[in-house]
């Protein structure tokens, strides 16, 4: 027992002092299997779950690491029956095996029978099932291999997938690193994603998800499906393929709204994969289009529920996900890890910035108060109306006017998820709006102007939140979000994260109306940067009105 900056609790919570020096330290060591509730000022609140101890270790951590560290960091004894827990809990990963077997082809295997037997008992798994071999095998019936591990996750009992991979169809692709390196951390990702056969990256925005996913493609030298989020971000993944790979641009392909290319390399979108024609997929045989030795997964945390359908047919195909958040808002962490796979490569977003590849970054919450009118208008508004009214505010869009003119010179993004609150911003500081019914040529031309720096603000619905490089941006001020979103916060820091050519800091303002809903929810929205080691200084909106 040590004067350590962790207090761990039996009911699995662990309350981290953000005061004591060893926080920094103590948070990067729990980050692999923790999962970050509350993030008030001086002590926040981790979580064990078992989902977050089965992706430690998959992605290599045992529980004598985690009993270690949770025992180094704490202030106080660890109550014993959490440490029992916490191994029980992890030796439950991998007791039950897919392996394919000479004879009869996909089975469950595990060294404990009661095990096999327990879960062949449940209702959901049996039907997956056919003929048991011995006390330790039992055959599955093929093209059951992702819905029966789903199935598994959900009783308590993660099946470790051994079953192998097809390796699909030949194509050779090398990275060609003419004028830059592959960074060490990209390489270990892409290292790890492979040796695993398939499961999920996770990095920060701006830290080359995409040259991941291409070193994934050098490994696998066989023909590749990447899905991405749209056609803008389609793109970008083709022109970071033809910069960093061997492949020429009759090698890539885009399957989205207005182009049905099929080539060894194609990059489609989750929108046309998700559309529906009389009530029937019509682009499913995409997947069945071509022999793929490898399917991406961009954006991973965003996926569609019928892509997971999708996916589950599909196991036999190597799967990398890449995100820089695993959260997902609808509970679903469960199926990417049971169907794309488990967590491979993880790194702390501070680490990485200390390493000089992404910006560092100040946040700022500017608090509004409502006028009197306002007040009354949120006050008697129905339930569902009253997040649009308090983010919607005037005084909201007097301070991003105000921020957007004290960083005049500055690279500026101004995002909101409600369209008449952004098109008044746009309107009013005389500058572009980038949205859903801007044409795609319309977008890639204003971003290109910003990049190049002729445009110096852009102002942004949630169509930017995702896969848009845009290297140069220093300011981001959110003027309104989707609710209580997590990954979104990340998202959007992550649109000034870029490492800057002057290498200046990233400024991120998120305006925020006092004593409404709107303030809950940013405290949700900043719990995952807060795990990240950011921290959000608070200022009233007059500091700003009246500079």
């Amino acid at each position: 027992m040590s004067d350590g900056p962790l207090i761990v609790q039996s009911d699995k919570t662990l309350l981290l002092d953000v005061d004591h020096p060893l926080s920094d330290e103590c948070r990067r060591a729990i980050a692999p299997f923790a999962e970050l509730e509350k993030s008030p000022e001086h002590i926040h609140t981790y979580r064990l779950t078992s989902l977050g101890l089965w992706n430690a270790r998959a992605a290599g951590h045992d529980a004598e690491q985690v009993v270690d560290t949770l025992l180094k960091y704490s202030r106080y004894a660890v109550p014993n029956a959490l440490l029992i827990d916490v191994a029980e809990t992890m030796s439950r990963y991998g007791r039950l095996r897919l392996e394919a077997h000479p004879v009869h082809g996909l089975v469950l295997v595990s060294n404990d029978p009661a095990v096999l037997k327990e879960v062949t008992r449940g209702k959901k798994v049996a039907p997956m099932l056919g003929m048991q071999v011995d006390d330790e095998t039992i055959i599955v019936h093929p093209g059951q291999r992702g819905f029966l591990k789903q199935a598994l996750l959900k009783l308590g009992w993660p099946a470790e997938d051994f079953a192998g991979y097809v390796d699909g169809e030949h194509h050779d692709i090398d990275l060609n690193q003419d004028g830059w390196k592959i960074r060490k951390y990209q390489e270990l990702a892409a290292e790890g994603f492979w040796h695993g056969g398939s499961g999920v990256v996770v990095l920060p925005c701006g830290a080359g998800k995409t040259i991941v996913g291409a070193a994934a493609m050098a490994h696998a030298k066989a023909t590749t499906l990447i899905l991405v989020t749209n056609t803008v971000a389609a793109r970008q993944w083709r022109e970071e393929l033809l910069k960093r790979t061997s492949l020429h641009e009759d090698e890539i392909g885009e399957y989205s709204g207005s182009k049905k290319e099929i080539r060894p390399v194609t990059i489609a979108t989750y929108q046309v994969m998700t559309t529906r024609k009389g009530g029937v997929y019509a682009h499913l045989d995409l997947f069945d289009a071509i022999d793929w030795g490898l399917i991406i997964y961009d954006e991973v945390h965003l996926l569609p529920a019928p892509i997971f359908r999708f996916t589950a047919d599909i196991q036999s195909r190597r799967r990398l996900g890449l995100t820089a958040t695993l959260v997902r808002e609808d509970g679903m962490e469960g199926e990417v890890f049971s169907l794309i796979g488990p967590k491979r490569f993880d790194v702390p977003w501070k680490e990485i910035e200390s390493q000089g590849y992404i910006a560092p970054a100040d946040c700022v919450e500017v608090r509004v108060n409502l006028t009197e009118d306002e007040r009354l208008a949120y006050a008697t508004a129905e339930q569902e109306d009253r997040y649009r009214y308090c983010s919607t505010t005037l005084t909201k869009h007097k301070v991003a006017l105000a921020l957007a003119n004290k960083h005049k010179d500055e690279q500026v993004l101004i995002i909101g998820q409600y369209i008449d609150q952004i098109d008044k911003l746009a309107a009013d500081l005389n500058v572009p709006i980038v949205k859903g019914d801007t044409p795609i040529k319309e977008r890639e031309r204003l971003f290109e102007l910003y990049r190049t720096g002729e445009l110096k603000c852009l102002v942004v619905s949630k169509v930017a939140n995702f896969s848009v490089d845009l290297p140069d941006a220093t300011v981001a001020i959110q003027v309104s979000g989707t609710f209580g979103s997590r990954q979104e916060e990340a998202q959007r820091l992550g649109r000034v994260l870029r490492p800057k050519s002057d290498g200046r800091s990233a400024r991120f303002y998120s305006i925020v109306a006092r004593d409404t809903i709107d303030q809950d929810f940013a405290q949700n929205r900043q719990r995952f940067l807060a795990e990240q080691g950011y921290a959000y200084q608070i200022i009233d909106a007059d500091e700003i009105l009246s500079a």
